[in-house]
């Protein structure tokens, strides 16, 4: 006679009689939630390129890079950095213009609501008085001969922000801007919220595992 076999799920063998603990299978999915949020690469005007992070406003745009001294000499940060304290703000210009040109740089809370979706447009119709009152930070900047624009601020709490850089184009009157939200004392635990329904759903389905019949992976011979 022929001997079938029930193919038994990767998800099954996960939970299932002969597999490691049931609890093992939940943290590492829960790891996997965890380090998600790290896979986003793009917060409004910031891209990471794969190789290193641009920052892009009009026709300009500039390699960028976040460097904090106490938690690492050489370490650059895209956008999220880890702690409070000293910050360096680096901008590479890509576009010789770009040296002839004055900038201003601004940090601000992010009370806007919006979160990681703030733009431009949603900083531009603030009232003054609120703008005044998140701001935390603001220094303009003359051109940059050498191409390079650095900005040193000292957080003195994590939190949310909200980064803006403007410049102005070197003959027309019209003044470009950057927008870029980031976390101060970033973890990879700050969007847990967004995990809860995908651990809804995971238990879920583990529930529906265990309840099949032991013998539905078993081998059997047809009747």
């Amino acid at each position: 006679m022929l001997r079938t076999r029930t193919t038994t799920p990767a998800f099954s063998t996960c939970v299932g009689q002969h597999s490691l603990p049931e609890a093992v299978c939940v943290l590492a999915m829960l790891c996997c939630l965890a380090a998600a949020p790290a896979q986003l690469h793009a917060h409004g005007s910031v891209v990471d390129e794969g190789d290193a992070c641009v920052i892009q406003f009009g026709f300009y745009s500039a390699h960028f890079s976040i460097f904090q001294p106490h938690v690492s000499a050489h370490q650059s940060f895209c956008e999220d950095i880890p702690e409070a304290g000293e910050s360096v703000f680096v901008m590479e210009y890509r576009h010789d213009s770009m040296r002839q040109v004055p900038l201003e740089f601004r940090l601000m809370r992010n009370t806007s609501g919006l979160g990681r979706f703030v733009r431009w447009q949603d900083i531009d119709a603030m009232p003054a008085a609120q703008l005044s009152a998140d701001t935390v930070f603001r220094q303009s900047l003359p051109p940059q001969t050498d191409g390079v624009a650095r900005v040193m601020h000292h957080f003195e709490t994590p939190g949310d922000f909200i980064g803006i850089v403007s410049l102005p184009h070197p003959t027309d009157d019209i003044v470009y801007h950057a927008v870029f939200p980031f976390s101060v004392g970033a973890s990879v635990w700050s969007n847990w919220p967004l995990g809860i329904p995908v651990l809804a759903l995971l238990w879920f389905a583990i529930r529906r595992v265990r309840r099949k019949p032991l013998a539905s992976g078993a081998d059997h011979e047809p009747v």
